[in-house]
């Protein structure tokens, strides 16, 4: 069977479905998504089995000739990719909703657009060439859990060979696009913001200068023509390289504020106009604090690399609002959010979560920027430097990643969890500091006496660990306590060069 879209010009043959070597490492299975090297670690029949894997468990979930939207980021192989999941979705009896180029929330968009029963993305967001990935979902706005995951790793063991199954279909819809941004656009702002947006020549670069023009705003392009290789940096707010860039560019061109889009639009950095970056948790302090006064008695999440600043924000006692820790990673916060029926969540990375009456309650880059260009705009005349100097003074340190294998790093973690641990039942020092308190929800946050702590976790979709300290004393103050996690990560054996570092 050979399906053909005119509009499009995709053919797929579903004839030889899988009838070859198949290539699909177990590895790539990660706790919410999937990510592969490609085609080192996963080829085209071993997509084609994902696909299969995924259609047969979405079709145990929704039934027969279920509905999914796909769509991919602009990385020189992500098209490729795509069409091979597509071909496995179809021969497992799907109905494929093809939007062509995307953004992460495009897709999740797109899923209440359509009244979908599922979508599939292709992207490896802000991880380095060669990677790519694919992230899932079946209830609207939330993506698949540990327990998905697992699910379609079983199926995929327990169907080397399978049958094609005919009835699938495949569309490839225009517009969407479109009908997104005019969601996104809640009303123009009265008076206009200049803008800095920097897209590392990731997939956002095709959305974000159109949608931020659409509400009013001066913009000023900064690496926003798509160009898979990443000529300048990898698209990723949390990279110093990136944020120092934007930080020039904000000063060059005398701009309000200066934002970084990640390479598939779900996240977001901000400088402000004296080119100071304000880490993402602390923007999430701004605006919570924001729309408290609107919205009192609300809930909001953050998650575990988030500063302390929160429970200690007068505001948001004030306005009876509670502050909800959770794990990081974007799945696990969209559930949380939804649970709870908080107002937002707010992750460090740049991941936030804006739900009802404000969203939909998946994260969205573009989603955050409107909402920072309203809270500017509430706040006019004060820049956003001026607005800064109400958060108190914080030390924090960039997210920092050092290289640990896959099939280790969650046992360092769990090695090192015991050994804080001891350290606080001893009554040790660490850093100098005596530790107060041990949050274990996602890897280990310990927290000193003066209210500083760092965070120790493994990475969610990279061979690595996840190190993230704040001081509320001194930059020298986080410098030593890097040192005694450090020591404490060398004494592993097991942990490599960091992707950046203090």
């Amino acid at each position: 069977m050979t399906i053909f879209d005119e509009q499009k010009g995709l053919e797929i043959d579903l004839s030889t479905i899988v009838d070859g070597d198949v290539k699909i490492s177990p590895l790539g299975f990660r706790e919410y998504d999937v990510r592969w090297l490609y085609p080192k670690d996963i080829n085209k029949k071993g997509l084609e089995l994902f696909g299969y894997s995924l259609g047969k468990f979405i079709s145990d979930k929704k039934g027969a000739s279920a509905s999914i939207v796909v769509g991919q980021d602009y990385r020189s192989y992500s098209e490729e990719v795509k069409n091979h999941l597509v071909r496995g979705l179809m021969s497992a009896n799907m109905n494929v909703i093809d939007i062509g180029l995307s953004l992460s929330p495009m897709v999740y968009f797109a899923q209440h657009h359509f009244d979908a029963d599922s979508l599939a993305m292709v992207t490896a967001s802000h991880n380095e060439n060669g990677w790519t990935g694919i992230k899932c979902g079946i209830e609207k706005s939330l993506t698949f859990g540990p327990d998905e995951v697992t699910e379609i790793k079983r199926i995929s063991e327990d169907h080397k060979l399978f049958q094609v199954s005919p009835g699938g279909t495949y569309k490839f819809i225009k517009g969407v696009h479109d009908a997104y941004l005019d969601y996104l656009v809640d009303k123009k702002i009265e008076k206009k913001i200049k803008v800095v947006a920097a897209c590392g020549n990731g997939t956002a670069g095709a959305f974000a200068p159109t949608l931020l023009r659409k509400i009013g705003c001066e913009v000023i392009e900064l690496h926003c023509d798509l160009n898979f290789e990443f000529p300048n940096y990898n698209p990723n707010p949390e990279d110093l390289v990136m944020l120092e860039d934007l930080a020039s560019a904000v000063k060059k061109h005398d701009a309000d504020v200066g934002f970084a889009f990640d390479g598939d639009g779900d996240r977001l950095g901000v400088v402000d106009d004296k080119g100071e970056e304000i880490f993402s948790d602390k923007i999430g302090l701004l605006l919570s604090e924001s729309l408290a006064e609107d919205y009192p008695n609300s809930k909001f999440v953050i998650d575990v690399k988030s500063t302390g600043l929160y429970q200690n924000s007068t505001i948001l006692k004030n306005k009876n609002c509670e502050i909800d820790m959770w794990k990081t990673g974007h799945s696990y916060m969209k559930r949380r959010v939804k649970e709870i029926n908080a107002l937002c969540g707010f992750e460090k990375s740049g991941h936030f979560f804006i739900n009802q009456p404000l969203g939909l309650g998946f994260d969205d880059g573009l989603k955050s920027a409107c909402l920072m260009i309203n809270y500017l705009q509430k706040n006019l005349p004060l820049k956003l430097s001026e607005i800064r100097t109400k958060i108190p003074r914080t030390y924090q340190s960039p997210t920092m990643a050092p290289f640990c294998k896959d099939e280790e790093k969650y046992e360092v973690v769990d090695d090192l969890i015991d050994k804080i641990q001891k350290i606080q039942k001893n009554d040790q020092t660490f850093a100098k500091l005596k530790i107060k308190s041990i949050n274990t929800i996602n890897g280990i946050r310990f927290e000193f006496e003066n209210n500083s702590w760092g965070l120790i976790r493994a990475s969610s979709n990279k061979p690595s660990l996840v190190i993230v300290i704040e001081s509320f004393e001194s930059e020298n103050e986080v410098k030593e306590i890097f040192n005694a996690i450090n020591q404490l990560l060398e004494n592993t054996g097991k942990v490599g060069k960091y992707d950046q570092s203090l």
